[in-house]
């Protein structure tokens, strides 16, 4: 683990965790968690009945539905790079970049707690 005190690593955590929750939150507000993928969610398509909406309120809810599926993968990306962030903490394995295996510097980690990557190999990516 990075040279880091238990009490820095107590604070991002609970960075991490609010990071967590927040991401949920958005991802619940127009998506659901698919029960057979683990950390994939679901956009939900408008239930459209023809018979009750006009053509342009139902071309507006395809609309959404699209601006939803764009918002959805890098909102699952980033509670994916949370989570696994939130397990290194537990295997004791956090603040190590994963190309280097070099300490990610605590500045790093206090501007985004779920790097997995130092500065350096970050600018080669």
């Amino acid at each position: 683990m990075a040279n880091l005190s238990s009490e820095q690593i107590q604070n991002l955590k609970e960075k991490l965790l609010a990071e967590k929750n927040r991401l949920e939150g958005d991802l619940k507000s127009f998506a659901k968690k698919d029960p057979e993928m683990k950390g994939d969610w679901d956009s939900k398509f408008p239930q459209m009945d023809e018979g009750l909406q006009t053509e342009d309120e139902m071309s507006d809810e395809v609309e959404e539905y699209g601006n939803e599926l764009a918002a959805e993968y890098p909102l699952e990306e980033q509670l994916s790079d949370v989570n696994l962030a939130l397990g290194k903490i537990e295997k004791g394995q956090y603040g190590i970049c994963e190309n280097c295996r070099e300490e990610i510097p605590r500045a790093r980690l206090e501007a985004n707690p779920a790097a997995k990557l130092c500065m350096d190999c970050a600018k080669k990516e």
